[in-house]
């Protein structure tokens, strides 16, 4: 087990040439495990990510009932699907795919389901995918009995959930559409979904949703900007290969620009709905150049950054990693459409700005984002708030930057276990 003391951060020693491979989505890993448990028959997942989140999902999945068994090296995921049941305890974590997309199935179940998390999951909101549930009739509660927004929540399950149409909010998180959609299938009535705020972050999230649903057999109509349509109906079985998750590539292909060299990624995909895949665009724009071929995408850089003016609102999980970049590349990068990111395992645009200002750097936040004045970096130790990202963050400042120490690099657990083995790995390559 990784030790919660600080990190030293491995300074490159010179130009890399590696070749990571990098473990499946957690985003459609923790898709493809609810959705195995609404199934008609068995499911294999293969290539799942085996992380804290995932094991978060397949936690909540027996609690609730469904029979998994996972192999030795975690890859290879069995679902059985069994009927829900209730009384039952999930604990969430800090996996807003476990809190946002558990209770829509809590409300199958015969019986009433507590959901609970860290202390950092009890300020992350909820309320949106809560609120949805009890305009279709399912009833939710907090602990005081008060109609809840946040962790801790009962969603009291009768064993059937009539469906229909209903609004949401879902300006804070993506999660809350999918986490709806996920379980529409088996609502009696199926679901007309629409999202009435003003700003829809992580739209290829929601894709990737609908994606998954279809690949199962679920018709869904998403014609309409705004409005999903789920009929009701079965939800087949079989077999699931998740993809390699692209937004975790994203350090070590990053590293390709901070330190010089070329960083490959095998089995990247010619057609995705992950986030990840704006990647090779964002990083050419900063000074690589990416080149895919027979599946290996390559990122060669010169060990010199440009500055970046990008809209992230599609690919906000992306965000730390174009951060650290922009944080070590003279002139000025501006990240829009990442307001959303205050809601995350932390406030990420408070916590980027305070973290590069302890490096000696300069940074803002904006309405929706970002300023940062890059260049002028020194070593320090960097807090990761419990946030996986944060982590990766200080490693990529950390390959062009002396002395720098990353606080409790073991939150990278939540979806990239071996991740400082990955990183020394990758960084042996070079010097061998």
């Amino acid at each position: 087990m990784l030790s919660t003391a600080a990190w030293p951060a491995p300074v490159a020693s010179g130009p890399l040439d590696a070749t990571v491979v990098v473990p499946g989505s957690k985003s459609l890993t923790n898709r493809a495990l609810p959705l195995a448990a609404l199934a008609e028959e068995p499911t294999v997942v293969r290539g799942a990510l085996r992380s804290r989140d995932a094991d978060l999902m397949v936690a909540a999945l027996r609690a609730l009932g469904t029979g998994v068994e996972v192999s030795p090296d975690g890859t290879t995921v069995t679902v059985t699907p069994r009927p829900l049941r209730g009384p039952a305890e999930i604990d969430c974590g800090l996996a807003g795919t476990v809190m946002r997309f558990l209770p829509a199935l809590a409300a199958l179940a015969d019986g009433p389901v507590r959901l609970d998390g860290d202390p950092a999951a009890r300020v992350r909101p909820m309320g949106p995918v809560l609120a949805g549930l009890a305009r279709l009739g399912v009833r939710v509660s907090g602990d005081d009995g008060a109609e809840p927004h946040h962790l801790p929540v009962t969603v009291h399950g009768t064993g059937r959930v009539v469906g229909g149409e209903v609004e949401i909010d879902a300006s804070a998180s993506s999660q809350f559409v999918s986490g709806l959609l996920l379980a529409a299938p088996r609502f009696e009535q199926g679901l007309t979904l629409h999202h009435v705020g003003e700003v829809l972050p992580s739209q290829p999230h929601i894709d990737m949703t609908v994606a998954v649903l279809r690949e199962r057999g679920v018709v869904v109509d998403d014609v309409a900007t705004g409005t999903w349509r789920v009929e009701p109906g079965p939800v087949a079985g079989g077999e699931v290969v998740v993809e390699p998750d692209l937004s975790n590539a994203g350090p070590f292909l990053a590293a390709a620009l901070a330190a010089g060299g070329t960083v490959r990624v095998p089995h990247w995909p010619t057609v995705t709905t992950q986030p990840g895949a704006m990647l090779p665009d964002l990083l050419e724009r900063m000074g690589a150049t990416a080149v895919l071929h027979d599946g290996v995408l390559a990122v060669t850089g010169s060990g010199q950054v440009e500055p970046i003016t990008a809209d992230l609102g599609a690919a906000g999980e992306l965000a730390p990693t174009i951060a650290a970049l922009a944080a070590l590349a003279p002139g000025t990068s501006t990240l829009t459409g990442i307001a959303h990111l205050r809601g995350h395992e932390t406030d990420r645009l408070a916590a980027l700005v305070t973290e590069i200002r302890r490096l000696g750097g300069d940074a803002e936040e904006l309405p929706d984002g970002l300023r940062i004045r890059g260049g002028g970096l020194h070593g320090a130790v960097v807090e990761t708030y419990h946030d996986h990202r944060m982590a990766t963050f200080a490693a990529v400042v950390g390959l062009a930057v002396p002395g720098v120490e990353v606080v409790d690099v073991a939150t990278t657990s939540k979806t990239l276990p071996d991740f400082v083995r990955m990183w020394s790995g990758m960084l042996g390559a070079a010097d061998r």
